[in-house]
């Protein structure tokens, strides 16, 4: 199988760091003057900046008084307000600088703090970063939560710079544990993934010579930092590359998208992206007036991951900008996930992004069957790349654990360098889902990935994910093929929100549908009118009967922080009868709350 090999240069940066501090340090020595990050804490406005010498001092201040603190090996929680960006920045290397395991995370929404103290309680969290002002506004010593109070809470905003002297370098190796990246939690409770040192100088150095990165790139961020995607391609990556980047807080771009492209044409940044919806939003908000300002002329990766990547989308967001310089070669779809660290696979730089039909029908039953777009029924796939040479990738029946012969879906196991070192305090699903073995070999370890997908000349293609497929009247139907054929019924229909699964009634799967409804559509919405759209398409396209379809205001439906649909999420909350509902048609009535009782005793 084609897979890339690591440049010269890109070697030689990854045999000259083993640590995360070593890179930062490099850097102040050798770039100490070089802007390394800008922020524009509306989206718009420069209000501040950080130099590489600035970080390191500021991370050295921060590492010192954790150390006075005798935190070294502890974990420390980092909550920091997006408005505090660039503390955030320095109270992350502060961790690494001194030994203590970050846990990266962000301040939650009044009366939403479970989450919060699930993460404190997982990580055995000692204490908490943040600014002044989030302490004030959080209050810790009132909270109701006991976990929450007895925590020592450090403002890093008032340590004082002169601390950065008294600093000592910590025994930290490339296996040393850096952070622990909490899974955005899609399909399940959230889980700490580690991650050494080592794994994430390996997927730096993927990343720089997937994305054919130098020392004159430039970035746009606006992803959340807490998050892999931001976390690696937003503050890491600039750092291991040596180039500057413009970060934007994730709630400037959904107020007012148009600042995203904005901030890529006025800085003429080379790197920016995100999932697949981000793109949605920028085609459907984005007007023709604010179009007519930008030049994209300058943006050779437009990454998209972190969710399925929609080949409609590519093509609605390449006919929408180009009159502004964007041309189709620059989109980038990309595959990985937090636990390994974040990147996996990526396609060529310079070539547009590679589309296969494959026959519908064929792959509900897990064959992969080669068609023409001419052909009815067809399923369009689009390839999220290759891998590293230091990486294998195998397509595995997952319930044989053998490999399967090539026109074959499986699940996506890995080998790689970047994969993390398994599940904090959970070993027994650390073992399930990072030791595996092939049976037929005895191959191994991979990580199982939980997605399903196949290999074509070398390119990864992603089909679904395993514990989200729905086996309805004996044929395999993947979530996300449903939602594309709900939200294109109607032009009532949102796109990129909507979620399909599956439901036992009377011993039978049955399907369920909730999709959000276009804010402009509710005051008129038809929706008898919209369900029988709906439900036609679906019989249609998929040859099944739909057994409940809700429809929801908009903005409602249960999202990661990552802006993955929480389809789990979604069928708990259809049982619990707590989605926000403006229309809905359903067969029969289901015993609601003896149907919770078993989901929840299932999947606990």
């Amino acid at each position: 199988m084609p897979a890339y090999s690591y440049s010269a240069n890109s070697q030689h940066l990854l045999e000259k760091f083993s640590t995360l501090i070593d890179l930062l340090r490099y850097r102040a020595l050798h770039q100490a003057d070089q802007t390394s990050f800008t922020f524009l804490p509306d989206g718009e406005t420069e209000v501040a900046s950080l130099t590489y010498q600035e970080l390191d001092r500021q991370a050295r201040a921060i590492a010192a008084q954790l150390q006075l603190l005798e935190a070294t090996g502890s974990r420390a929680l980092l909550l920091y307000p997006f408005s505090a960006t660039l503390e955030f920045i320095a109270a992350l290397f502060g961790c690494f600088y001194a030994g203590v395991v970050a846990v990266p995370t962000h301040v939650p929404r009044p009366n939403q703090s479970s989450r919060l103290q699930g993460f404190v309680v997982d990580a055995q969290v000692t204490l908490v970063l943040t600014t002044t002002s989030a302490i004030a506004n959080l209050d810790p010593g009132n909270t109701q939560n006991p976990q929450l109070a007895a925590l020592r809470w450090l403002a890093t905003d008032n340590i004082t710079s002169s601390l950065a002297e008294s600093w000592q370098e910590p025994m930290v190796s490339s296996d040393t544990l850096a952070y622990l990246q909490y899974t955005s939690g899609s399909t399940g409770k959230p889980k700490g993934v580690m991650v050494s040192h080592g794994n994430t100088l390996h997927n730096s150095a993927m990343i720089y010579q997937f994305f054919g990165h130098t020392s004159n790139s430039r970035g746009a961020i606006w992803l959340p930092l807490y998050h892999d995607m931001g976390l690696i391609g937003g503050v890491l990556q600039p750092i291991y590359g040596g180039f500057s980047v413009i970060l934007i807080p994730p709630g400037a771009l959904l107020q007012k998208p148009v600042r995203w492209l904005q901030a890529i044409s006025r800085y003429q940044a080379t790197t920016s992206g995100g999932p697949n919806f981000a793109y949605e939003v920028a085609c459907q908000r984005i007007t023709p007036e604010q179009r007519a300002n930008l030049d994209l002329s300058s943006w050779e990766v437009a990454f998209n991951g972190a969710e399925p990547v929609r080949a409609e989308t590519l093509e609605r967001f390449t006919a929408t900008f180009e009159p502004c310089g964007f041309r189709r070669e620059a989109f980038y779809p990309c595959y990985g996930m937090a636990e390994t660290t974040s990147f996996l696979c990526g396609g060529v730089k310079t070539a547009a992004p590679i589309i296969q039909h494959v026959d519908r029908a064929a792959l509900e039953q897990n064959r992969v069957a080669i068609a023409t777009q001419s052909q009815a029924g067809i399923r369009r796939l689009v390839a999220c790349g290759q891998i590293g040479l230091d990486q294998k990738i195998a397509i595995v029946d997952p319930e044989s654990l053998t490999q399967c012969p090539a026109d074959r879906v499986g699940e996506i196991w890995v080998s790689s360098p970047s994969v993390g070192k398994g599940y904090w305090n959970r070993p027994e699903q650390t073992e399930q889902a990072f030791n595996a073995y092939l049976a037929d070999s005895d191959e191994g370890p991979f990580l199982r990935t939980g997605d399903l997908g196949f290999l074509l000349n070398g390119e990864l293609f992603i089909t679904g994910r395993l514990k989200d497929m729905m086996i309805v009247w004996g044929r395999n139907h993947y979530p996300q093929n449903i939602e594309l054929t709900v939200e294109q019924s109607h032009p009532a229909l949102r796109p990129s929100a909507g979620a399909a699964f599956a439901l036992e009634v009377n011993g039978e799967e049955q399907l369920v549908v909730a999709q959000e409804v276009e804010r402009s559509y509710l005051r008129k919405l038809n929706v008898e009118q919209v369900i029988e759209a709906i439900r036609q398409a679906i019989a249609e396209q998929h040859m099944v009967e739909v057994y409940a379809v809700l429809l929801l205001r908009t903005g409602s439906i249960p999202k990661t922080s990552s802006g993955k649909i929480q389809r789990q999420t979604c069928r708990i909350c259809f049982l619990e009868r707590s989605l926000d509902i403006v229309g809905e048609w359903q067969h029969h009535q289901v015993n609601q709350s003896s149907a919770l009782k078993l989901l929840i005793d299932s999947e606990s």
